[in-house]
């Protein structure tokens, strides 16, 4: 007798290949219209669903998980960061929580690289003007910006995403220097060509261009804070796709109006999808709507490894890329 298959509710629209084989494994409740989960929905889903499918927009609180009725065993998380989940809560409530790790690494390198580029040539402010029709006409001395060639570039956390950075940014002239937690075995520093700065303070201070790639944790919270921002030179830029709340953001809107640094490229923001109003009206920021790891690729990618993850915990094995307590 064939076993019943296990329910799984899934709180955003996924890419449609990964949701047609979510439906023909499993009991499947989908989302078709895409809107963010309220409270009440995600406390219903850990009532009644054996598997649960969130994604970044989902706060999967103590709250949440202490509601979850016997049957909820793991929560598949639609992305690498799981800052959204009370991990301490599900451990103690021993439900398993998994990532998609790695599958989304080129992608945001690739737009952290964007961003590096567009931000000291002025490319954001240029194709708002040309849009606007308040472009006469090309002049010697229009829209100037600066070379990024031979410029220090600085990443603050060099895992996989910084270390691709660094690849990237290589090509493109760069001279690499990074801050970790822990250092870089020197083969893949001189693979890199990368040059470790054990004080964050000192780095940042040194730097031309500062790209933050590190994960959130409580550790990393306003790691970036007002007095570590006014370390940067003020000809200086930073780039951010990693949390927003790695960064102060009120700190670096100060730091924006009063020209300690000049400018910012973010995809992601500190109280997201709320922007802070001040960095809208900034023409010296270039703004995307956290699509760091937006391609079709990556996303169903992301969609195989949460159907891996599933699969595997339902067969008995451990998941591959479960969150490890140690971790916690």
């Amino acid at each position: 007798m064939n076993q019943p298959k296990p329910s799984l509710v899934v709180t955003r629209k996924l890419p449609d290949a990964v949701e047609t084989r979510m439906m023909e494994l499993f009991e499947t409740k989908l989302n078709l219209d895409d809107h963010p989960f309220s409270k009440a929905e995600l406390l219903d889903a850990v009532k009644s669903a054996d598997v649960l499918v969130p994604t970044v927009t989902d706060s999967i609180d103590e709250d949440v998980v202490s509601a979850a009725g016997d049957q909820l065993k793991i929560i598949a998380n639609f992305g690498n960061g799981v800052d959204h989940i009370d991990l301490a809560a599900a451990n103690r409530k021993g439900i398993v929580v998994t990532n998609t790790p790695d599958v989304l690494t080129e992608d945001t390198a690739d737009l952290t690289m964007a961003l590096i580029l567009m931000t000291p040539r002025r490319l954001g402010e240029g194709e708002r003007i040309l849009r606007a029709g308040e472009w006469t006409g090309w002049t010697p001395t229009y829209l100037m910006g600066h070379r990024i060639n031979g410029k220090r570039l600085g990443i603050v956390g060099m895992g996989r995403i910084g270390s691709a950075v660094a690849q990237r940014a290589r090509g493109f002239g760069l001279s690499v220097h990074y801050h970790n937690r822990n250092r870089l075995h020197e083969d893949a520093e001189a693979e890199l060509e990368a040059t470790y700065w054990e004080s964050l303070d000192q780095m940042l201070a040194h730097m031309d261009i500062v790209s933050v790639n590190c994960p959130h944790t409580p550790a990393t919270f306003h790691l970036l804070s007002a007095r570590r921002l006014r370390l940067m030179q003020p000809d200086a830029i930073i780039v951010n796709t990693s949390r927003g709340s790695v960064i102060d953001e009120d700190a670096l809107v100060r730091l924006l109006e009063e020209g300690g640094i000049a400018g910012a490229g973010l995809d992601v923001f500190e109280h997201e999808p709320a922007v802070h109003p001040k960095l809208l009206a900034m023409e010296n920021v270039v703004l995307l709507p956290h699509v760091g790891s937006a391609t079709f690729e990556g996303r169903i990618a992301m969609g195989e490894k949460v159907i891996v993850n599933i699969k595997s915990f339902i067969d008995g094995h451990a998941p591959p890329d479960r969150i490890l307590e140690t971790l916690l």
